[in-house]
């Protein structure tokens, strides 16, 4: 008897922050808004996968949140430039600036590391025989 399974798209797995090879287990060790460990896994619990594959790996990420942070810095201050009514009060950028930055911290965290691993790592791609193999263990 063959078992056939829906796979999960790829854009799906990644908000969600799963494997990118398996897209079945959690790559980090809580949810993105909970008071818990942000930390991330070092393997993948479903499929094993050793998700920093060199020391230093993810320095890349680093780099990859500087481009979000600047990104959203951006939007942010157009937007704080059209809801003030062009006012030209820079302590206003300012805070709104640093207020954004560190509320969304923990999501260039988590998301600047699912960007390096999803689509900026050809080692890391989706395999459909690992994803079969996982669903039939029922992980």
């Amino acid at each position: 008897m063959e078992m056939t399974y829906t796979i999960p798209s790829e854009l799906k797995s990644a908000m969600a922050g799963k494997c990118p090879r398996c897209r079945t287990g959690n790559m980090f060790a809580s949810p993105m808004f909970s008071f818990g460990s942000k930390r991330m896994l070092e393997r993948c619990p479903a499929c094993d996968l050793k998700f920093e594959k060199e020391p230093g790996y993810f320095y890349v990420a680093m780099y990859v949140s500087y481009a979000l942070s600047v990104a959203e810095l951006v939007s942010t201050c157009v937007a704080t430039y059209f809801i003030s009514g062009n006012l030209e009060n820079p302590w206003l950028y300012i805070i709104v600036a640093l207020v954004m930055s560190l509320l969304l911290a923990p999501v260039n965290n988590r998301y600047s590391r699912i960007i390096l691993l999803y689509w900026m790592t050809p080692l890391f791609k989706f395999n459909p025989k690992v994803f079969e193999r996982v669903k039939e263990k029922g992980l």
